[in-house]
């Protein structure tokens, strides 16, 4: 039998093995930023437009690497699709109920994203409704 087959591994030999192999995992693992871009990309192409509820349709996500923003985009129809009806419902304090109460975006909010909503007119697409960006002094 042979014998050097029965021996130890040398402790170099075990480190380098451990330091490799965590090089390996690491190089694997997806930043978070790359993992909320794929993520934002991917349900916007699987998913949208979605009609969310009555006369409102969320046209995509996206997000913005440089400055860590998850942004939301919508289309508003019928009686929300204007910009006085919209201003007296409060949007941006509903808004940031919602965003603090969602238990799916924790991952980002620990990791202090900016959110950013967007609603544009249907019948004038050109037209922005309302837009506000949260900030992590926003929501925590």
């Amino acid at each position: 039998m042979n014998t050097r087959l029965l021996r130890k591994p040398s402790p170099l030999l075990t480190a380098l093995s451990l330091l490799l192999s965590m090089l390996i995992l690491a190089a694997c693992q997806e930043s978070l930023e790359s993992r909320c871009y794929r993520e934002a990309k991917q349900y916007t192409e699987k998913h949208c437009p979605l009609p969310v509820e009555k006369d409102v349709v969320m046209d995509s996500m996206t997000f913005d690497r440089a400055t860590h923003t998850i942004s939301y985009v919508y289309t508003l129809s019928g009686l929300l699709d204007d910009s006085a009806t919209i201003r007296r419902q409060d949007p941006r304090q509903l808004l940031l109920q919602q965003l603090k109460n969602t238990p799916n975006l924790k991952l980002y909010k620990d990791a202090g994203y900016n959110f950013r909503y967007v609603y544009y007119s249907a019948q004038h697409p050109s037209s922005k409704l309302f837009d506000t960006t949260f900030h992590q002094e926003d929501y925590q």
